[in-house]
């Protein structure tokens, strides 16, 4: 068995797809297990090759008994603890960045794109690997075609630009004609409504969804704006045109490949210090991306989409 452990979130399972799939072709005869969150799953199976999860919802849940694990592979951090929870199965061999306790893998760089760290990661092991192999299969679920996603939820407060932002970039695409759905997980759904209500939009407008059905809408979608969260990431991997609002993280460690225009980044950098700007908490980077150039920044993206 091959066991891969990256037990964090949507954009985090996104990002280590092509190092999951170098794993894949290296080991074709091999059980690949990835040891993530089970509430993953819907997501996990559009990856393709991935023959079990194992359940571990993070570094404090300890891995069940693993037997005949010939490779363990640590996608989830520098270590040092995400070491020891794949040491504990007793693997073959661990594939991991150095630490003074495991120093025989590479080093660890702060400031590199997160596709590349994992890609970097087997690489260093002998596993060739393609850091644009980002794609994800689209659900088969029944939704509606052809929207305009708003997403503004993101786990950090520090990463969400002011709802009243985005209900005026909601409003004014609605009078350019498209049709609007405000997002958000459960916990989100305030956060999503009050946005939807700020923009003149209808309960309608904030449908109720799983992550299944969230992916397929974004994969079936006209446009996705975002900050920078998980589901920017899913909107790279289906190819659906999208505006992502970066800060505090610049696009350089976390943003969509370079050289696909359908899918836009907004960064105005770590000088960007606006005290005089609304929204404690949120990041100033964050803070100083306008309603206009969001807007502007949604016309190329659909139009490199339609070329």
């Amino acid at each position: 068995m091959i066991l891969v452990l990256r037990a964090l979130g949507v954009g985090d399972l996104a990002t280590g797809v092509p190092a999951l799939r170098a794993l894949r072709a290296a080991f074709p005869s091999e059980e690949l297990a990835l040891a993530a969150p089970t509430w993953l799953t819907p997501l996990i199976d559009l990856i393709g090759g991935v023959d079990r999860v194992v359940p571990c919802a993070g570094l404090d849940d300890p891995l069940p008994p693993l037997p005949d694990v010939s490779v363990a592979v640590n996608l989830h951090g520098r270590g040092p603890q995400s070491h020891h929870r794949l040491a504990a199965v007793r693997p073959g061999a661990l594939w991991a960045f150095a630490t003074p306790e495991f120093p025989d893998g590479p080093p660890w760089r702060d400031d590199e794109h997160e596709v590349r760290r994992w890609t970097g990661l087997v690489r260093a092991y002998g596993v060739p690997a393609n850091d644009l192999d980002l794609d994800l299969r689209p659900p088969a679920r029944d939704v509606p075609h052809g929207v305009t996603i708003i997403h503004p939820g993101a786990k950090s407060p520090s990463r969400r630009w002011p709802p009243d932002r985005y209900a005026a970039v909601a409003r004014a695409l609605t009078d350019a004609g498209h049709r609007v759905l405000v997002t958000g997980s459960a916990a989100e759904r305030e956060l999503a409504a009050d946005v939807a209500a700020r923009a003149g939009l209808g309960a309608p407008a904030v449908p109720e969804t799983g992550l299944d059905d969230l992916a397929a809408l974004i994969a079936h979608a006209r446009l996705l704006i975002s900050g920078d969260t998980g589901v920017a990431h899913l909107a790279t991997a289906f190819g659906t045109p999208s505006v992502t609002l970066f800060g505090p993280m610049p696009p350089s460690r976390w943003g969509p490949p370079p050289g696909r225009p359908r899918h836009r980044a907004i960064w105005h950098g770590t000088r960007a210090e606006r005290g005089d700007l609304p929204g404690p908490g949120v990041h100033p980077a964050l803070l100083a991306v306008t309603v206009e150039e969001v807007l502007a920044a949604t016309h190329p993206s659909v139009s490199a989409a339609r070329r």
